[in-house]
């Protein structure tokens, strides 16, 4: 069986530690701050992610952009060089053009490696979701899947990553066009935090909008209850994403302590430049494995 490595991207928040342990690369998207271009680093080696959430907060210029080809190229080159093919799980394709970087990266490169191969699968995910799926993809990989078998294993089991995700304002959605700006402003109206969730088709669209802080943060645990699957023998893992909010990680915490108490594991990572400077400061969301999604943004359900 020919070997292969999982690639993800900087939308995927996965920490050094994590990537190291399951074997798990990942193609490095852009970032700029006022005008300055740099990277999106998951293990902020420029600056620290307290110091890239002040920056949002003092309203410096914070952009996001793709996986370019030519990172594709670099960092694809060395694991094709070394007899590996390619799998690459990244941010949705609803978020992000980064796919169309890796196939023209793949048209480029391939050429000269006509034995080995960089395939790509649709994860309709991103953030701790597609840190999830890309983690059991891994543990896949690693009870002997061919990459064949685990690009099926992939398009099985997208759909059942739940993300439910609150913000302290649409402002920085609306802003990255992530969001429309009626939406936004009704969004920012007396203290309402707006509740949303990533759909099949990978877009994220509010589904609720809670008054105030502890009623949004209630929503992700009711959500959580009404969603999560426990399979026997097994703890689902529960992620808590947060771009620097602690105070509303320890009351998600102590919540799903009371609802779940030791039923589930639970971890707690930051989100990444990415999807953080997409979000904005106080950002918090819960992702775990769970009931299918079938919502679609739009299709009339309350």
């Amino acid at each position: 069986m020919a070997k292969y490595v999982i690639f993800t991207d900087s939308a995927s928040d996965l920490n050094k530690e994590t990537r190291q342990k399951y074997g798990v690369e990942y193609f490095q998207m852009g970032l700029s701050i006022d005008g300055r271009p740099t990277v999106a680093d998951l293990d902020w080696g420029e600056f620290s992610s307290d110091e890239f959430y002040k920056m949002m907060e003092e309203h410096r210029s914070i952009k996001t952009s793709l996986v370019t080809v030519g990172e594709v190229v670099a960092k694809a080159t060395k694991w094709l060089k070394d007899g590996y093919d390619i799998l690459y799980l990244g941010c949705s394709c609803a978020l992000t053009a980064s796919a169309s970087s890796y196939e023209l990266a793949k048209k480029e490169i391939l050429p000269d490696f006509p034995e080995r191969r960089m395939e790509r699968v649709e994860t309709f995910i991103a953030a701790g979701g597609l840190a999830m799926l890309v983690r059991d993809a891994a543990a896949q990989q690693k009870n002997g899947l061919s990459l064949d078998e685990l690009m099926k294993w992939v398009e099985d089991n997208r759909f059942f990553y739940n993300q439910f995700c609150t913000v302290d304002t649409l402002s920085y959605l609306k802003a990255n066009g992530r969001i429309s700006g009626s939406k936004a402003f009704f969004g920012n109206l007396m203290g309402v935090k707006p509740v949303f969730i990533s759909d099949r088709k990978g877009n994220n669209f509010v589904t609720e909008k809670a008054k105030g802080t502890k009623a949004s943060l209630e929503v992700l645990i009711q959500r959580t209850k009404e969603n999560i699957v426990f399979e026997e023998g097994k703890k689902p893992l529960v992620l808590i994403y947060h771009s620097v909010c602690q105070d509303r990680v320890d009351i998600l915490k102590a919540r799903l302590a009371e609802e779940f108490g030791d039923k589930i594991n639970v971890e707690v990572g930051v989100l990444g430049p990415i999807i953080g400077g997409t979000t904005g400061p106080k950002t918090i969301a819960i992702f775990f494995k769970g009931k299918e999604v079938t919502r679609f943004e739009g299709d009339g359900q309350d």
